[in-house]
């Protein structure tokens, strides 16, 4: 009996596959071409082929530019599989050819970089030969970089549950509620969560994760957080509080610098601080190759050395 035929999508080539994820990134031929050091009918051709071998369009015209449809996403995904893996097998074959270095692609959530650039330097001065690349993003970012084989692994507060990762813990991830020297609480004790539903709270966008939380605090007395201004950085927030347009719940290691120089004080709420963890994620089925592994392990055992603390 014959075998089952194979789809024609099973002879495309890497020069087609790569077509198609630079025309997505780009949204346009003229852009991906040169992109690819090539010319935009060139571009153009590769795409039709691979439209002609999967059978179904790839790619449709929107307002932003080409955007992949229903179909062009499921290859867009088996192409970056495609560039993971091969990346994989090169980095695989240097350390065959003892090769004592390799490469390690990181992404680490904005509130994570107050402390992951030095455990990433500590890790570097141990072993120079490895090349760190960093990608600094939001949740949302970090995820879809995580998700479409961009990265090796991630740093992050919480992992996301859309697929399946494997993760480690780093270590505890307090939050507190942070507000000017000179506000009216500061210095006073044991401050209820009612007792803020007054207060002008700074926000982070929808799906922070900070925000959940502090949503969920009030949530949990049945009382709604009083909102003044929503703010897309931990950076701004801090600032906005120094200024006094209201206070925020924050992760303490965002700022354990200005509770330490006095710019800001840490409220002494009752329930907080709310501890969450840190965690290095990667795609459950991402294999590392030995400089990934390497990393990934000293921020589960020794990551933990680096984060930041208020003096008390």
């Amino acid at each position: 009996m014959k075998g089952k035929l194979k789809h024609p999508i099973s002879r495309v080539t890497l020069k087609q596959l790569r077509a198609l994820v630079a025309t997505t990134r780009e949204g346009t031929f003229s852009a991906a071409a040169q992109s690819l050091s090539l010319t935009p009918p060139a571009v153009t051709m590769q795409m039709n082929l691979l439209e002609e071998a999967a059978g179904l369009p790839l790619l449709e015209r929107t307002e932003s530019g080409l955007r992949p449809t229903d179909a062009g996403q499921i290859v867009l995904d088996t192409a970056r599989r495609c560039e993971a893996a091969l990346e994989a097998c090169g980095e695989a074959l240097q350390m065959l050819e003892g090769a004592s270095g390799g490469r390690v692609t990181v992404g680490v959530v904005s509130t994570a970089k107050y402390f992951a650039p030095r455990a990433l330097a500590a890790f570097s001065h141990a072993h120079p030969d490895v090349e760190i690349r960093l990608a600094v993003g939001n949740r949302s970012e970090t995820i879809e970089a995580l998700r479409d084989h961009e990265l090796d692994f991630a740093v992050m507060g919480r992992p996301p549950q859309s697929f399946g990762v494997d993760q480690e813990v780093i270590g505890d991830h307090p939050h507190y509620i942070v507000a000017p020297p000179d506000h009216h609480m500061a210095g006073k004790r044991k401050i209820t969560i009612s007792e803020l539903a007054q207060e002008t709270f700074l926000l982070r966008e929808e799906g922070s994760g900070t925000r959940m939380l502090m949503q969920r605090l009030f949530a949990e007395i049945g009382l709604s957080a009083n909102i003044g201004m929503e703010i897309g950085s931990n950076e701004t927030i801090k600032q906005a509080v120094m200024a006094g347009l209201g206070i925020a719940l924050i992760s303490v290691h965002t700022v354990a610098a200005e509770v330490n120089d006095g710019r800001l004080a840490i409220l002494d709420v009752e329930g907080l601080p709310a501890v969450r963890q840190w965690f290095v994620v990667r795609r459950g089925d991402k294999q590392l190759m030995p400089a990934s592994q390497a990393l990934w392990d000293f921020l589960a055992v020794s990551g933990v050395d680096f984060l930041p603390y208020p003096n008390t």
